[in-house]
C-alpha cells in the first residue's frame, strides 16, 4: 500500500453475499479485526486515532478490517446474520487473501463470534485478542428498542467517548456513522439477535493463546465483564487500562499497540520513534497582513491579540482532536489523522479569528510527514504551506487529495483551478472549502 493512501476497499463473495474488507501493512502475520455492533470500513478512518491504531498494528502484521454482512459497505441482507454465517464470512476473507492462519482481534459484540471461531477452528487461529468484550448481551429489550428509536441521532457518542458527548461536531460525526453503518430496521434485527447471544459456555474450550484487554472506564461494557472473561478462558492474559471509553481509539493507543505486539511477537518498541513516517492531514494558517496590523496597533496591543489568537488556536485544535505542532508567530501548524476534522477545524478557526478582528487563511493537505520529536517535516508540510500561500483572506484552501478523501462528509468545495506551488513539481488542483 502506498503510504500516501488510505486502504482500498475490496469485496469477496461469501455465498451469495459480498463482504467489504480492507488490508493494511505487509507484516509476516495476519491480524483480522472483528467489528462490534456496527462498522463502516471507510468512514471509521474519520475518527481520531482509528487510522493511527491500525497503522501501529500494521507495523508488525497485515491488518484486515471488514464490514459484517448487512452493514457498512457489505451487501444488505434481511434480518441479522447468525454467528455461523459471520464465521463463514471471515473464512471467505481469509481464503481470498491467502491467509491459512490468522490472529483474531474482536471488539465489543464481535468478541462472541471471535471466541466461537477460535474454539471451532483452532487450526486457523494463532492468537485471540478480545477488547471491551461482550460474550452475552449487556442490553435489555427496553434499552434496545430505545436505541432503535433514536438511531442515526448520535446516541452512541457517549459510549465512543464520554468526554466528547457534549461536542456537537462529534455527535454529528457519530450520527453519520450510525446511519452509514446500518438502517434502523437492520440495527433492530441486530439488537434482537444480540439479546439471545451467550457464548460463556464455550469459553473453557478456547485453546489458542488469548489476550483480554479492557478499559477500566468503559461506559458500555463494565470492566468486571473483562475480568470475568479473562478468568474463564484457560491461561488468558489480562491487561486493564486506567482510561479510555468503549472504542479502541479512545484510550492509550500506543500502549494498546505495544501490548498486542508484545503478545504476538514477544518484542516491544515505541510506536513514535523520531524519523517515523506517518500519514496525516496538515493545516497551516497565518494572519493576513500581520506586519501592517502590528505596525498600526503597536507592540503591546498586538502581543495581547496574538496571545488570544494562540490560546484560541489551542482550544479549537483540541476540540477537533488534532495535534498543535507549533505557533509560527502569526499562525499555527497542526496535524490531524482525519481530513474531515482538519477542514472543520480550519473553518472554525477562520470564523473565530474574525470575531477578534483578524483575517486568517489556511492551507490543508494530506500526505506523509516525518516525526521529529515534537516537530514534523516532510513534503506534506511544504505542500500545505504552499497551498496556504494561494489563499485569499478568510479562505480555507485544500488540495485535490483532501477533497477525494472527504467525499460524502457533507463539506462543500469551490474549484480554484490548477496552480503551480513554489518549489514543487507539476500543477496542483486547489479548492476552497466551506461547510
Amino acid at each position: 500500500m502506498d503510504d500516501f493512501e488510505l486502504p482500498i476497499t475490496r469485496y469477496v463473495a461469501s455465498g451469495d453475499v459480498n463482504i467489504a474488507y480492507q488490508t493494511m501493512g505487509e507484516g509476516p502475520v495476519d491480524l483480522i479485526l472483528v467489528p462490534g455492533i456496527i462498522s463502516h470500513v471507510e468512514f471509521l478512518h474519520e475518527f481520531a486515532g482509528y487510522t493511527a491504531a491500525l497503522r501501529g498494528l500494521a507495523t508488525f502484521s497485515r491488518v484486515i478490517t471488514f464490514d459484517k454482512r448487512g452493514q457498512g459497505l457489505s451487501d444488505r441482507v434481511s434480518g441479522a446474520p447468525s454467528l455461523e454465517e459471520r464465521m463463514d464470512d471471515v473464512r471467505a476473507i481469509m481464503d481470498e487473501i491467502g491467509s491459512g492462519r490468522a490472529i483474531l482481534m474482536g471488539f465489543s459484540e464481535g468478541v462472541a463470534m471471535s471466541v466461537l471461531f477460535a474454539a471451532t477452528y483452532p487450526e486457523r487461529v494463532s492468537h485471540l485478542i478480545l477488547f471491551g468484550g461482550m460474550t452475552y448481551s449487556v442490553l435489555s429489550r427496553e434499552s434496545s428498542l430505545k436505541a432503535v428509536k433514536y438511531w442515526g441521532a448520535g446516541r452512541l457518542a457517549s459510549a465512543f467517548d464520554p468526554r466528547e458527548a457534549a461536542n456537537p461536531d462529534f455527535v454529528k460525526q457519530v450520527a453519520k456513522f450510525e446511519r452509514l453503518s446500518a438502517s434502523p430496521g437492520a440495527i433492530k434485527a441486530y439488537f434482537e439477535l444480540l439479546l439471545t447471544i451467550d457464548v460463556r459456555s464455550i469459553l473453557s474450550s478456547v485453546r489458542v493463546p488469548t489476550l483480554v484487554l479492557h478499559n477500566r472506564t468503559d461506559p458500555l461494557i463494565s470492566v468486571d465483564r473483562g475480568r470475568e472473561l479473562a478468568q474463564q478462558i484457560p491461561s488468558a492474559k489480562y491487561i486493564e487500562y486506567p482510561e479510555g471509553a468503549h472504542a479502541i481509539n479512545s484510550g492509550n493507543i500506543e500502549a494498546m499497540v505495544g501490548d498486542v505486539k508484545e503478545f504476538i511477537t514477544g518484542e516491544r518498541e515505541s510506536q513514535t520513534l523520531d524519523g517515523e513516517r506517518v500519514l496525516a492531514t496538515v493545516v497551516f494558517t497565518d494572519i493576513v497582513e500581520s506586519t501592517r496590523s502590528a505596525a498600526e496597533m503597536g507592540d503591546e496591543r498586538w502581543r495581547r491579540l496574538l496571545d488570544s489568537h494562540d490560546q484560541m488556536a489551542r482550544q479549537i485544535v483540541e476540540r477537533h482532536r488534532g495535534s498543535l505542532i507549533k505557533s509560527t508567530g502569526d499562525g499555527i501548524l497542526a496535524t490531524f489523522d482525519g481530513p474531515g476534522r482538519a477542514i472543520r477545524c480550519a473553518l472554525a478557526f477562520e470564523s473565530a479569528t474574525k470575531q477578534i478582528g483578524l483575517q486568517s487563511r489556511a492551507g490543508v493537505h494530506t500526505g506523509e510527514i516525518e516525526l521529529r520529536g515534537r516537530d514534523i517535516g516532510g513534503i506534506a508540510v511544504h505542500v500545505a504551506a504552499r497551498v496556504m500561500a494561494h489563499c485569499a483572506p478568510n479562505e480555507v484552501l485544500v488540495s485535490r487529495v483532501v477533497t477525494d478523501l472527504v467525499a460524502g462528509a457533507g463539506l462543500k468545495f469551490a474549484d480554484r483551478g490548477s496552480q503551480e506551488l513554489k518549489g514543487l513539481p507539476g500543477r496542483w488542483d486547489l479548492f476552497a472549502a466551506s461547510s
